[in-house]
C-alpha cells in the first residue's frame, strides 16, 4: 500500500509541474486569418457543388448536396469565428499546453469523455455484480437481460457518488484473499 501510495504523489507531483509549450511559437494561425484554412473550405464547397451538377436541381440527391454544402459552410464558420488555431494544412488544431484561454477546446470534452466512459464502466461493472447472484449468471452475461441493465443504466449518471461511496465503505476493492496468484 505504501508503494502505491508513493507511486501515487509523484504521478501527481508530476502532473502538477508541466513543462511550458506555447503553440503561437509552433507556425499556428487563428483559422480566420489562415489562407489555407480558407483554400480548405473553397475546395471542399467546390467538390460537393461539382458532384451536385450531376443531378437534377431539387432533385433528393441534389437536395442531399446542398444541405451538406451549408452544413460544410456553416462548420468552417464556426471555425473561423472561434479561437482555434490551424495549422498549415488548414485543419484546426487542439491546444493543451495550459492556458486557460484554450481550456474550452479540451478540457471540457475530455471531461465529458472520462464522465462518459467512466458511466458505461461503472454500468458493466453494476450490471456484472447484479447478475453473479443470479441462478445462471454466464447465461446473462452472454444474453443481456435488457430491464435489468435498462434500469443499471438509468441510475449509472451518478456513478462518482457510487464510487465514492463503494470505496470509502470498502466495497470497491476485492480484499487480498479473493485475488488468485500465478504459481509462476
Amino acid at each position: 500500500m505504501f508503494k502505491f501510495k508513493k507511486s501515487l504523489l509523484i504521478f501527481l507531483l508530476a502532473l502538477s509541474l508541466p513543462l511550458v509549450s506555447f503553440a503561437d511559437v509552433a507556425g499556428l494561425t487563428k483559422c480566420s486569418d489562415s489562407s489555407s484554412f480558407n483554400k480548405r473550405l473553397d475546395s471542399s464547397v467546390k467538390k460537393l457543388e461539382g458532384r451536385i451538377k450531376k443531378y437534377e436541381p431539387g432533385s433528393p440527391p441534389a437536395l442531399a448536396l446542398e444541405q451538406q454544402i451549408n452544413r460544410t459552410k456553416q462548420r468552417f464558420d464556426r471555425y473561423s469565428n472561434s479561437e482555434l488555431l490551424c495549422g498549415k494544412d488548414g485543419l484546426p488544431h487542439l491546444i493543451t499546453d495550459g492556458r486557460w484561454d484554450h481550456a474550452v477546446e479540451f478540457v471540457i470534452p475530455g471531461m465529458m469523455f472520462l464522465y462518459i466512459s467512466g458511466w458505461i464502466g461503472w454500468v458493466g461493472r453494476s450490471y456484472l455484480n447484479t447478475v453473479s447472484v443470479f441462478s445462471n449468471p454466464t447465461e446473462k452475461e452472454i444474453i443481456i437481460d435488457v430491464p435489468l441493465a435498462l434500469k443499471i443504466m438509468s441510475s449509472g449518471f451518478i456513478w462518482p457518488i457510487s464510487a465514492w461511496q463503494e470505496f470509502t465503505s470498502g466495497e470497491f476493492l476485492a480484499p487480498d484473499s479473493e485475488i488468485t496468484v500465478s504459481p509462476r
